[in-house]
């Protein structure tokens, strides 16, 4: 189990991401825009440069959503390796079978 506080700063990040995603799209739009005038790009990046570093998609980590656990982390299940194990072994991913020989 990951602490709670890197799972929370986790879902902190997220919430930041979503919120300012828009804002961020439109901003760097008008900054790599090659049409656009250079002091309208300096603004934008200035303006970028302003909002909270935890809105970037990029500080996001994908985690296991039943433990938290950051690494070994299937996309596809949202799982990390060990719970895919386990939930597998136990019956609960359909067409799922521990393999044993």
């Amino acid at each position: 189990m990951a602490k709670k506080s890197m799972v929370e700063r986790e879902k902190k990040r997220q919430k930041l991401v979503q919120q300012y995603a828009a804002k961020r799209a439109a901003l760097k739009e008008v900054a790599t825009d090659p049409n656009a005038s250079m002091e309208d790009r300096f603004k934008a990046n200035l303006k970028l440069a302003e909002l909270p570093r935890n809105s970037s998609a990029t500080r996001l980590h994908n985690r296991c959503q039943l433990t938290g656990r950051p690494k070994a982390y299937y996309r596809k299940l949202q799982l990390s390796r060990i719970m895919l194990r386990e939930l597998g072994s136990n019956g609960h991913i359909p067409g799922m079978v521990k393999s044993s020989w």
